[in-house]
């Protein structure tokens, strides 16, 4: 992890936030806890190297895997978020969506796909995805790919800020890619998703499953809509559903038309805590 992630994860907002004293003493000292917290960081790992020694995870289900390797997709993990040298071994609550995407992906797992996750963080859903899907190529983009920890000839980590149409084309559409699942686990930020879904959508494949994460944190957390406008993503899908026409600021008229004319189905579903979206692409 590079000093300036950590300095955005974990101080940026505290710094702007404190009293002037305060302000002085956490920038004197946030280096010097940079140091401290890079001796409790993951070690990186080559999964390529791990799966000879963990043949069996190849036959595992996939909230198995996302606990397995901590992925907060699954049942349960151990809280990611917190600096690595505040991290505890106890495990809360996850998501729960692992069981939710094995409904729909089980029937693929042998197969050749082309997956991408927006937010990777720490990679540990690639890690899962990696042996749940043994034959598949899987993409992982994220504003800190520096905090990816795993390797392989399978997995391809790289930049992409999810609040802009331009990073997203310049990263992500430039490589001519189809893919077969997209998952949106990026920001949770109201335009962010909504650029997402509209400006990836021309590069799911026929069928392919597009997955949005955390779909009603604009509507529920005043965070993930500061200064951006009405309606979220949920409300456009839920007014797609219904026929009803729709309009934002983040959608141009091409990528509206191109949604409306071959998206398939669109189903929401709760987690342990929050909701995803899926859509299958006609």
């Amino acid at each position: 992890m590079k000093f300036t992630t950590f300095y955005k994860i974990y101080y940026r907002h505290r710094i702007k936030k404190a009293s002037f004293v305060l302000k002085i003493y956490l920038i004197i000292t946030v280096f010097f806890k940079y140091v401290f917290n890079l001796f409790y960081l993951p070690k990186s790992k080559n999964l390529d190297d791990y799966s000879k020694e963990n043949q069996s995870l190849f036959q595992k289900d996939l909230d198995y895997l996302c606990e397995h390797f901590n992925s907060d997709k699954g049942e349960k993990f151990k809280n990611q978020y917190a600096k690595p040298s505040k991290q505890e071994n106890k495990l809360i609550t996850g998501h729960g969506y692992a069981k939710i995407y094995e409904k729909y992906l089980k029937e693929h797992k042998e197969k050749n796909l082309n997956i991408i996750e927006l937010g990777s963080f720490y990679g540990n859903a690639s890690a899962a995805f990696y042996f749940y899907f043994k034959n598949s190529q899987i993409y992982s983009a994220d504003i800190n790919p520096d905090m990816y920890l795993y390797k392989s000839k399978r997995l391809i980590n790289f930049f992409t800020d999810t609040s802009s149409r331009s990073s997203i084309e310049k990263n992500i559409l430039s490589r001519n890619i189809k893919f077969d699942l997209i998952i949106e686990d990026a920001s949770h930020m109201l335009k962010d998703q909504i650029i997402s879904l509209f400006t990836l959508f021309k590069n799911l494949k026929s069928g392919g499953l597009f997955i949005i994460e955390e779909i009603d944190f604009p509507e529920k957390r005043e965070d993930m809509r500061v200064g951006q406008e009405f309606p979220d993503l949920k409300t456009i899908l839920n007014k797609i559903i219904n026929n009803e026409n729709f309009n934002s600021k983040y959608i141009n008229e091409i990528e509206k038309k191109y949604f409306l004319e071959n998206f398939d189905k669109i189903k929401f579903y709760t987690g342990n805590v929050n909701e995803i979206a899926i859509i299958k692409k006609k």
